[in-house]
């Protein structure tokens, strides 16, 4: 409930609140279900087989790997919504960094999608991006209406990481309960995280999750797949 009532007074009004969850709800059209980040590549090798595995795997993403990445660009552009040109430059870095053809088609069709769907709240800022990185998209058009960065964040992270343990449900790993404790389990983490991301800098920027960017690449080739990454 602390948690809870502490970010809700943080993104400014309940209207920011409701628009924070219309945007990152599943029901959004950003096609985030059909993609898994390299999810499926590591379940198929057998080292994701239970809750467990799940959680460690998915908290070095959010602490050491593209999770934090994305944090970090999502600050950067929250931060500097109105600056066309800085923003320009930092759709570039983050669409430079997709470490994979997967990953890059993830990221940017999404954005793409989001800031598509987006324009049912018109605003300058996406006039500014004609594509960019789901994390900048967000970042940018969060800031842009004034919800707080590390709300904001807070969101967002919590909307990839379910995401990610409905892909880990839909391959059989594990059920329904399981995910719930999962993301029970993560809820700490992704508020402290939001936290430091939304005071870094893109000097912040680095990441060192080595399996998961080389399970991102092997997908590509992986012969039977519910995903496209």
């Amino acid at each position: 409930m602390a948690i809870t009532t502490t970010i809700m007074a943080e993104t400014a009004s309940p209207v920011a609140l409701v628009r924070l969850m219309t945007w990152l709800s599943p029901a959004f059209p950003v096609g985030a279900f059909s993609y898994s980040g390299g999810l499926e590549q590591v379940v198929s090798d057998g080292d994701i087989v239970d809750a467990g595995a799940l959680r460690d795997w998915l908290a070095s993403l959010l602490a050491h790997g593209n999770l934090w990445n994305d944090a970090v660009l999502f600050a950067e552009a929250h931060r500097i919504a109105g600056d066309r040109g800085r923003l320009a430059d930092v759709a570039a870095l983050a669409e430079a960094l997709s470490g994979s053809a997967e990953r890059h088609r993830e990221t940017m069709l999404q954005g793409e999608a989001f800031l598509a769907a987006a324009s049912s709240w018109p605003h300058p800022v996406l006039e500014a991006l004609d594509k960019a990185a789901y994390p900048v998209a967000v970042g940018a058009v969060s800031g842009a209406y004034g919800i707080t960065a590390e709300a904001a964040l807070a969101a967002y992270l919590h909307a990839v990481v379910s995401n990610l343990v409905s892909v880990a449900i839909r391959c059989g790993v594990i059920g329904q309960r399981d995910g719930v404790a999962t993301l029970a389990g993560l809820e700490a983490r992704i508020v402290e995280l939001a936290a430091t991301a939304s005071a870094s800098t893109l000097d912040d920027l680095g990441s060192s999750t080595i399996r998961a960017d080389i399970t991102s690449l092997r997908h590509e080739t992986l012969s039977v797949r519910l995903f496209r990454s």
